[in-house]
């Protein structure tokens, strides 16, 4: 009896002990836990992915003339933008996956846009090369993104669970992840979105506007196709000066370069460059609208400012922010007026920025109509100008105005007005003060073809400029007008105006000569007119 006890007792405490494990396997609390371990290694790994997505997924490249930064960032749906500031973006449904990439184009590399107008073959090569280099970039990110997504994965899961399993766990997790991701999203890249883009930002109209773009992008390679032969005529400008009125340059001589509204196209600068070194220019001077949007990304288009070695005096277009006049004034040899006065190789010059800031179309006088206000801005510019010259210790030679509707109160305060804005030629004769000494107004055309914008019509917007030559009292003697035409013309010219008496402005008339490239037009004359221009 006391055996079969025992041995009762004895089987008791060998089944207690395995019913009380087999209890403690399945009860239900073990499983939360476990469940509360899976799902916080989930969280860690969704959190580090995340974080490391947007710590390292951006890496910068070159995509043709452009410096860009590609940006990859967490995305149900998946797509692309690209943007282009400060027009606006470019939205493609380029590919699906949780992984949304952003192309934003940054400043233009001036070398490499330099490089690609100088030859034209190269526009053909940049545009093959730009779909390998965002390959490239592309590559790099996603490479760099995987690499970052994982460290990041790691680190914070040793910090949350300080153990080496579960950080190990949680590190390879992230790895499948984020490069299935990255396979999907690579897997279901669609190239036939280029085609079919969508607009956002200031570009109004979409339809339009793509149409427009590729438009004027095919149009602008037809252009450049031609820049080699326009620049190389530039170049023998100089060579048909003896089949013009002569003039006879005393040793006192100064000769200035007058350009304007350059509206970012680099073409301008080449022409410039020739110009300032084939007719030994001793200034030049820029009355605004050197950019089309004042924004930041431009300013870097004002570098070639600095190479001209040459007094650069400039005042603000309506195109042109205060950002834009910071970039042109942090050039070594540029001089910015503001209601201000400077003098230079003997010539004092007075100039005033524009009052308005347009660069949107819609938000120009073209586009919103103008206003008695604006117009009251405009002229009161000149009038503070006209003030300035006044009070000038010293007797001022040339004013600069943007708008030529800023330059009637000058009238008999200088004997030379210079201005542009309404992108055509054109010398006047300002309505005479009594008693006062006559003044001249001549209005430049646009340098830069008016930019882009010059290529929306039949016929490219010429590229123009003028060198304007003083005699030793600082007086205009002769200036010449170089006109370089667009695509299909391939023809540059130069008129010669000798000014018969310079104290009273009068010019000799001349039969207008080109230069191996075809007939010239009279430059347009005209008086000013009272109203403020509503070109851009």
């Amino acid at each position: 009896m006391d055996g079969q006890e025992n041995e009762q007792h004895s089987t008791g405490d060998v089944t207690a002990p395995e019913d009380g494990r087999a209890r403690r396997r399945w009860r239900p609390g073990t499983a939360l836990r476990r469940l509360g371990v899976v799902l916080a290694l989930l969280v860690v790994t969704l959190a580090g992915m995340v974080a490391g997505t947007y710590a390292g997924g951006h890496v910068g490249t070159d995509i043709g003339p452009f410096r860009a930064q590609l940006n990859l960032s967490p995305s149900l749906s998946g797509g692309t933008t690209v943007d282009i500031p400060p027009l606006g973006a470019l939205l493609l449904d380029s590919h699906d996956g949780p992984a949304y990439l952003t192309v934003e184009l940054g400043a233009l590399d001036q070398r490499r846009t330099e490089a690609l107008i100088d030859d034209p073959a190269s526009i053909s090569r940049a545009s093959q090369s730009a779909v390998e280099d965002v390959r490239a970039g592309v590559m790099r990110l996603g490479l760099k993104t995987l690499a970052s997504s994982v460290l990041a994965t790691l680190l914070l899961a040793g910090l949350v669970f300080r153990d080496m399993r579960r950080t190990a766990w949680a590190g390879g997790l992230a790895l499948v992840v984020t490069a299935g991701s990255l396979g999907l999203a690579a897997a279901t890249i669609r190239p036939q979105a280029i085609e079919e883009p969508r607009y956002e930002g200031l570009l109004v109209n979409a339809p339009a506007i793509v149409g427009d773009a590729r438009r004027i992008a095919n149009d602008y390679t037809k252009y450049a196709e031609q820049l080699q032969r326009l620049v190389g005529n530039v170049s023998k400008l100089y060579t048909t000066v003896s089949a013009l009125p002569v003039v006879q340059p005393s040793p006192g001589t100064t000769r200035v370069l007058h350009v304007s509204d350059m509206h970012l196209n680099p073409t301008g600068w080449q022409l410039i460059r020739t110009v300032v070194e084939q007719f030994n220019i001793d200034v030049v001077i820029d009355t605004g609208d050197i950019t089309d949007w004042g924004s930041e990304p431009e300013a870097s288009f004002v570098g070639s400012i600095g190479l001209l070695k040459k007094p650069y005096v400039y005042i603000r277009g309506n195109h042109d922010s205060a950002k834009t006049a910071a970039a042109v004034a942090a050039q070594p040899n540029a001089i910015v007026l503001n209601n201000s006065t400077t003098t230079v190789s003997g010539l004092t010059i007075a100039g005033i920025g524009d009052p308005r800031f347009t660069p949107d179309k819609e938000t120009s006088p073209a586009g919103s109509g103008l206003t008695r206000v604006v117009a009251d801005q405009v002229i009161g510019a000149g009038e503070q100008l006209a003030a300035t010259v006044k009070s000038s210790p010293k007797p001022v030679n040339i004013a600069l105005v943007h708008d030529p509707a800023s330059a009637g109160s000058l009238s008999g305060t200088c004997p030379l007005v210079l201005a542009g804005h309404t992108h055509a030629r054109q010398v006047s004769k300002l309505p005479q003060v009594p008693d006062k000494q006559p003044t001249q107004l001549m209005v430049e055309g646009s340098t830069g073809g008016a930019g882009l914008r010059g290529l929306e019509g039949e016929k490219p917007t010429p590229l123009s400029m003028s060198v304007l030559y003083f005699d030793q009292q600082k007086l205009l003697q002769a200036y010449d007008d170089i006109t370089v035409g667009g695509t299909g013309q391939s023809q540059v010219n130069l008129e010669r105006h000798v000014i018969q008496d310079p104290k009273k402005g009068d010019q000799v008339p001349v039969t207008p000569t080109p230069t191996r490239g075809g007939p010239v037009s009279p430059a347009p004359t005209g008086s000013p007119t009272a109203t403020p221009s509503p070109t851009g």
